[in-house]
């Protein structure tokens, strides 16, 4: 055996004489020693680890001796993005907003407008005010040549409650800022339909309240004696009402199923068997009523007839609802089982040689490692992706969501008619400030946003995070023999991320940038369950989580608009395919026979819209890519991008029910491609939800028989989930099991795999003589020993609210926030 190289144990010296002779060559030798050597080093190490340790009561202050002399880690700050171009995508700021609900209230628009914070639904408002995004042509002739930047234009909604009969109009504002040139013209080329009344979002959640207490008050004494709890509109409520969507079917009335809760953390986990169908139809409040009444199976036609069977003791009635301690749909610690050394923090990221990503904060502009990106942010889906770039080429144009669809199933009128499209509640405006060192890493650089509403404006210092993680596995690997064979590529990933909280459900958006060109659009999702009131007739529905509550059955898809611009504008969409065949050749041997079984692909174009509504094959064999027919790598072959499949590629469930008839159209399908349009920016509306029979945006219509041979082409993606409940859903589903995601991957793009650029990676070479040592080259790529920067106490703030003249306001108590946020998920009544 060769003797121990002392190079090969350099962990053995002193910390400090370490760092002071570190002057790392780039080739370093690690020793190959014999097997007897190792276990007297490692006994040796053990026993100086064991002897070193500090005991419990050891305080931070003497653990922190021995380190006390280190230099501060790098300054962890973003480094600014230099970019001269401005992000033709961002949102309105709040002065903006200001100006243009002036200039639409001036008597001259002819708007007959009252402000919006104190409208009534039956008056004239502004309902919406956000960003008009630039046309495509324009947006690259400035990104890519010496054009000017595209004018601003706004989008203003209006709901024009006064009318007769009521409806609601979208406007274009612009150019911006207002000046004499600025005008407004109807929006209507982006939409298939009027948008009707009955279809309109809501200014604020006691629009309904006055209605449900006209029949609440009567219901409070049964309620206290078969639920133990009233709803009067007193602070003391001890019920909680909740609606179902859709409202409506086309239009022509707006009807919803209500349920009731138990006003508790987490109601949605404390269901009742209690439901009234009601019609909310048109302006005039006098005409509104319930239709219905159904408890425990039984239906009555109005709320008399209801009180009538408590009163004569006909009522079939269910068990007491569950009393006393409630905690379990809470987020409290549970002690039950305590975690050995989970009194310890769990590990964390430092980048001890300081950020490797850069951000212009006010362009909202990202770049790292070749990749670079601008962000945008709207009410309807929030967090939108611009520009895509990787090492100077455009891959994706827009990379946008699209919608959320939830559709649930059960035995009772609640659950069985829920099918919600999230963005009529705003993704965006149901973005919340994220929670630092749980929602993102401590290192992450947070990004603000703001969202325009009827009752002012609302800006998020953290609502969006950017961060770079170790994945914990290489990107690539390989032990080999041969010289050059045996290394490794470390896996770093960046992530922008945000998170909405739509009434119940968080949705957690991650962008998860890779080396080698890959991009994964990921979507988790964690909250509450919508939970139903269970006995043995929903068994079929969904799972038993408590004594009377059920988590309910249902399916999740997310729809993204993904504008690849693979090595161009003009793409083709290909098709590849396995299959088996049989192959005869005379050069095989004649005891295995000389027919031999193996696989074989297929590659075709899809050249026409109405065939590229997709469905992933049987088994995954196969998949879609753009590709540019006219743009090869250095093999000969198109160059192109992958979609490929990730977690959980679903597809909705249920086609045919009534209440997904036509307005979620792309959720039939893993994912359809279609021929850019400025008229069809978007698969869904915040109207869709409730216009099933008749969507103001009607997917299915953007199919029109048009070419996909090398044209510009939008590839609309799903992501999602089917929920099959079980008891780990409470208190909140879990995100590593509520995931699902997509992939776009080069496809013979380049000529090799470009992450063998990475300078963090290593090389090794086997040793020359037995028992000899390997070299490895580590490229030079050294984290820096040094002590990195305390972290600060947690916070939780960001929140800044303004109203219609932008002022700041003072803050709103946690109740105001949650009426504002839970809307028609948790409606508590006000006298």
């Amino acid at each position: 055996m060769s003797s121990i190289s002392r190079e090969g144990y350099e962990p053995l010296k002193t910390i400090e004489k370490e760092v002071e002779e570190s002057v790392s060559p780039q080739r370093r030798k690690l020793g190959l020693p014999s097997i007897h050597v190792v276990l007297l080093y490692a006994t040796l190490l053990a026993g100086i680890f064991l002897y070193s340790r500090p005991t419990r009561d050891t305080t931070f202050a003497e653990q922190s001796t021995s380190t006390s002399s280190l230099e501060q880690c790098m300054d962890t700050s973003p480094i600014p993005a230099k970019i001269n171009k401005e992000n033709l995508w961002a949102s309105l700021s709040v002065p903006e907003a200001v100006q243009i609900r002036s200039w639409l209230s001036k008597e001259e628009r002819g708007f007959n407008l009252t402000s919006s914070d104190v409208a009534d639904f039956n008056e004239n408002y502004i309902y919406l005010i956000e960003a008009y995004r630039p046309p495509k042509s324009e947006a690259l002739a400035y990104l890519d040549e010496e054009a000017k930047a595209p004018q601003r234009y706004a989008r203003a909604t209006i709901h024009h409650g006064y009318m007769d009969p009521p409806t609601i109009k979208d406007y274009i504002i612009g150019p911006l800022p207002i000046s004499k040139e600025t005008s407004l013209r109807e929006l209507t080329e982006i939409y298939h339909r009027d948008i009707p009344f009955n279809a309109r979002g809501f200014a604020r959640a006691a629009e309904m309240t006055g209605f449900i207490l006209n029949f609440t008050a009567p219901l409070a004494e049964v309620t206290q004696d078969i639920f133990g709890g009233v709803a009067l509109g007193l602070p003391n409520d001890t019920l909680v009402a909740g609606m179902s969507g859709p409202f409506s079917y086309d239009g022509s009335f707006r009807r919803m199923w209500m349920t009731w809760r138990v006003s508790a953390p987490g109601p949605w986990l404390h269901p009742l068997n209690f439901f009234q169908y009601i019609d909310v139809s048109g302006t005039d409040r006098s005409q509104w009523k319930v239709l219905k009444v159904v408890y425990n199976y039984q239906v009555f036609d109005s709320i008399d007839d209801f009180i009538g069977a408590w009163r004569n003791k006909t009522l079939e009635r269910i068990p007491y609802p569950e009393q006393g301690d409630r905690s379990w749909s809470t987020r409290k610690r549970l002690t039950s089982y305590p975690r050995e050394l989970d009194d310890r923090a769990g590990p964390r990221s430092v980048s001890f040689n300081g950020l490797r990503f850069k951000v212009d904060r006010e362009k909202q502009f990202v770049t790292w490692m070749g990749w670079q990106m601008f962000l945008g942010f709207d009410r309807d889906m929030g967090l939108s992706l611009w520009d895509i770039r990787f090492r100077g080429e455009r891959i994706v144009y827009e990379l946008v969501p699209q919608e959320a669809m939830a559709q649930y199933a059960g035995n009772d009128p609640f659950q069985a008619t829920t099918a919600w499209l999230d963005r009529y509640f705003g993704m965006g405006s149901s973005v919340r400030d994220m929670l630092p060192g749980y929602d993102c890493p401590h290192e992450s650089v947070y990004l603000p946003a703001v969202v325009h509403t009827p009752s002012g404006s609302l800006t998020r210092e953290r609502a969006i995070c950017v961060f770079e993680q170790d994945s914990g596995r290489p990107l690539t690997r390989h032990m080999g023999y041969l010289e050059g064979e045996f290394g490794a590529v470390k896996g770093y990933i960046l992530t922008v991320r945000s998170i909405a909280t739509v009434g119940n459900y968080d949705y957690i958006f991650d962008y998860m940038f890779q080396l080698d060109g890959t991009l994964e659009v990921r979507v988790s999702a964690s909250g509450y369950l919508q939970g139903g009131y269970w006995d043995e007739r929903q068994l079929g529905y969904g799972a038993r989580i408590r004594n009377t509550t059920m988590g309910s059955l249902h399916d999740h898809v997310i729809n993204f608009k993904v504008d690849l611009d693979v090595a161009g504008l003009k793409n083709s969409l290909l098709n590849t395919s396995t299959s088996i065949q049989q192959v005869e050749q005379p050069w095989f041997d004649e005891d295995w026979g000389n027919i031999v079984t193996q696989q074989y692909i297929t590659r075709e174009f899809i050249d026409n819209e109405d065939n590229a509504k997709l469905k992933y094959p049987q088994n995954f064999q196969g998949g879609y890519s753009f590709v540019n027919r006219k743009r090869k790598n250095a093999w000969g072959i198109e160059r192109g991008y992958s979609i490929h499949p990730g977690l959980s590629p679903i597809h909705n469930t249920v086609v045919g029910s009534k209440r997904l008839e036509n307005n979620a159209n792309w959720a039939r399908y893993n994912l359809a491609v279609t021929k850019r349009k400025e008229t069809e920016p978007s698969s869904s509306s915040m109207w869709n939800m409730n216009l099933p029979g008749n969507p103001v945006v009607d997917f299915h219509k953007f199919f029109d028989g048009e070419s996909l041979d090398q044209e510009d082409l939008v590839a609309w993606i799903n992501v999602g989930m089917h929920h099959l409940p079980q008891a780990e859903d409470a208190p909140n589903t879990r995100t590593n099991l509520a995931a699902s995601s997509f992939y776009l991957t080069p496809l013979n793009y380049f000529d090799s795999d470009v992450s063998m650029e990475a300078a963090n990676a290593i090389l090794l070479s086997h040793p020359k003589t037995l028992g000899g040592e390997f070299e490895y080259d580590d490229y030079n790529v050294k984290a820096k020993y040094c002590s990195p920067p305390p972290l600060p106490p947690f916070d939780y703030s960001g929140l800044n609210i303004y109203d219609l003249k932008g002022e700041k306001t003072e803050a709103l108590l946690a109740e105001e926030l949650r009426k504002e946020a839970e809307l028609y998920h948790r409606i508590m009544l006000e006298a």
